[in-house]
């Protein structure tokens, strides 16, 4: 997203030649090392054979993925909406606002449920993290931020503790208490550190890690105790904006997407890229593990939501209408997985049957672009943040 996406160039000594220029930042067997373009350069052609040139491989591997591809599309038998011809479609549906949830002064970035269903907290762009009852819509805790645009929060698993992260380019960790007065920030600690700004993290399976993703085109998974980085997750070749972890409680993978149009899914173990799927025209904002954790879905500034396969290794389905012509900046899924909710930067809510791949209802309410969708633990109910200052609950 063009006016969500911040640049940071760093100048400084570069490793190599030691001239201060624009760097960039590379690894090298899970090293970070700053070179300059031209260091950067003259290292991957010092690794030539006689005869090759850069021009030469890159053709090269533009040659074997239009092959790969071609094997790929050998396997596409059937799409998916014309599998579900005779399944029912999905009746009417009566969902409307049932509390909305004012506080923050300025664009609401992000937010996150509770697994008690009931409590969530969300970060926006006047630098403050506000926990919620979304039942009474009291604010229970509020805290500031050291900086603006807080573009990423999340609940820990036991309700606990919630981290959150954004323009310093750190995703720090707050323990809560039942005391409504006590100094949150006074409890700060500071977990993850990355070179450009935090634009999404979530807690793992248990409260003692952390998963982030960044504008620096990396994701890292640290330990929340130590502050120090398990694994470092390095593919994308642009920001990475989105990151989902996957449902099941022993999985150990998660899906990324980013600037480069890509979404890439993940080893935690490894720290490999395990697959990778390019059929995207613009940014990826968004990433979404169906409920099963056998596919997952997407959301881009080209107008589409997609459902990517991961047994099928391909894109089985699209999510698009002519009249839509804005961004898809958040998407999730109903707890059955039939329904795939998406919030547009024209201020909507479009709902999915992902099974037919037509649009079930439209939902408006909002007053500016939606920034973020999460369907709560139980399914009851769903939540979308705005840049127009609120939270809404919607059932």
């Amino acid at each position: 997203m063009c006016d969500q996406t911040f640049v940071a160039v760093t100048f400084g000594p570069c490793d190599n030649c030691s001239k201060t220029k624009p760097l960039m930042n590379i690894y090298l067997k899970n090293e970070a090392i700053n070179y300059c373009s031209l260091c950067v350069e003259l290292m991957a052609c010092q690794g030539l054979e006689k005869g090759e040139t850069v021009a030469a491989l890159k053709k090269e591997t533009e040659t074997l993925k239009t092959k790969l591809e071609a094997e790929r599309s050998k396997l596409q038998d059937v799409e998916l909406n014309q599998l579900a011809e005779k399944v029912e479609a999905v009746g009417q549906l009566n969902i409307r606002v049932r509390r909305v949830l004012k506080g923050h002064t300025n664009k609401v970035l992000c937010m996150d449920w509770c697994t008690d269903k009931r409590r969530m907290v969300s970060s926006s762009q006047d630098g403050k993290i506000i926990v919620w009852d979304a039942y009474t819509t009291n604010k229970e805790h509020a805290l500031s931020m050291p900086c603006t645009w807080v573009m990423a929060c999340a609940y820990a698993p036991s309700g606990c503790a919630i981290a959150a992260g954004g323009l310093d380019n750190k995703c720090s960790v707050y323990p809560l208490s039942l005391d409504k007065n006590e100094n949150l920030a006074a409890k700060k600690k500071p977990v993850a550190m990355h070179t450009n700004y935090v634009s999404h993290c979530t807690f793992t399976n248990s409260d003692m890690q952390l998963l982030t993703s960044s504008g620096d085109g990396t994701c890292g998974l640290w330990d929340v105790e130590s502050a120090q980085l398990l694994q470092s997750f390095h593919s994308h070749t642009a920001d990475v904006l989105s990151l989902d972890m996957g449902p099941a409680e022993t999985s150990n993978t998660f899906v990324s997407g980013g600037c480069d149009k890509k979404a890439k899914l993940w080893d935690m173990r490894s720290g490999q890229n395990v697959q990778s799927f390019e059929t995207h025209e613009s940014d990826v904002n968004c990433v979404k593990f169906y409920p099963s954790g056998d596919a997952f879905a997407t959301g881009s500034d080209d107008a589409t939501c997609r459902l990517f396969d991961l047994r099928a290794d391909r894109e089985v389905a699209i999510f698009s209408k002519d009249s839509v012509i804005f961004g898809a900046n958040s998407v999730d899924f109903s707890q059955s997985g039939r329904l795939l909710f998406a919030g547009y930067n024209d201020y909507t809510v479009n709902i999915w049957d992902v099974l037919k791949g037509t649009r079930v209802s439209i939902l408006y309410g909002h007053e500016n672009r939606i920034s973020t969708v999460r369907v709560s633990p139980d399914g009851t109910s769903f939540c979308t943040a705005s840049w127009d200052n609120t939270l809404r609950v919607w059932a």
